[in-house]
């Protein structure tokens, strides 16, 4: 299986998360998944009265220069990651 497809399957368990996954990993997958798919942050910074969209911007600027390899790739292993934690 390629990275792409790879990608996608992980990107539909990751949908299947348990609601108690905190939000600092969803944040991460997020930014990562923004990355992998966008590339590097082309919008402003969403202003205080939208902290949830500020969060995610700031998620997916965090990742910033990422190439969408790399992106795939963590975004990958942090789904992997968090599947096995729910599973414990």
């Amino acid at each position: 299986m390629g990275l792409v497809e790879d990608f996608q399957e992980h990107a539909n368990k990751a949908k299947t998360l348990p609601p108690s996954t905190k939000d600092a990993d969803k944040l991460i997958l997020y930014g990562l998944y923004k990355q992998a798919m966008v590339g590097n942050v082309n919008t402003d910074r969403p202003g205080m009265l939208s902290p949830t969209d500020r969060a995610k911007w700031d998620a997916w600027k965090a990742v910033e220069g990422k190439t969408k390899e790399q992106a795939m790739t963590e975004y990958i292993a942090k789904v992997k990651e968090l599947l096995g934690q729910s599973a414990k």
